[in-house]
């Protein structure tokens, strides 16, 4: 079956950086494009990067500059290289899958920043 885990999250003052990671298994993983989403308290998920199964990407406007999206086929792992992290990125991550027309989503990891 389709699983997806995220790992690499945590607390992070204000101009830090995290990686976050997500490992896929269950499907082939080249084949399909890849989404990293997040969803903050009191907020409706939001979108946050594409890396298509190409290797294009895709970025919301509030990360576009500051956020990496990378995929590694040959660990079927996505990846989200956050940098000048600020308190409105506070949020739990989660990754998105996309496999023969059904969402999948890992469990999430969190996200905090703050002095």
């Amino acid at each position: 079956q389709v699983q997806l885990v995220e790992s690499g999250g945590g607390l992070v003052q204000p101009g830090g950086s995290l990686r976050l990671s997500c490992a896929a298994s269950g499907f082939t993983f080249r084949d399909y494009h890849m989404r990293w989403y997040r969803q903050a308290p009191g907020k409706e998920r939001e979108f946050v990067a594409l890396v298509t199964s190409a290797g294009n990407k895709n970025y919301a406007d509030s990360v576009k500059g500051r956020f990496t999206i990378s995929r590694d086929n040959a660990k079927n792992t996505v990846y989200l290289e956050m940098n000048s992290l600020t308190p409105e990125d506070t949020a739990v991550y989660y990754c998105n899958g996309r496999v023969r027309g059904a969402d999948y989503w890992g469990q999430g990891t969190q996200v905090t920043v703050s002095s």
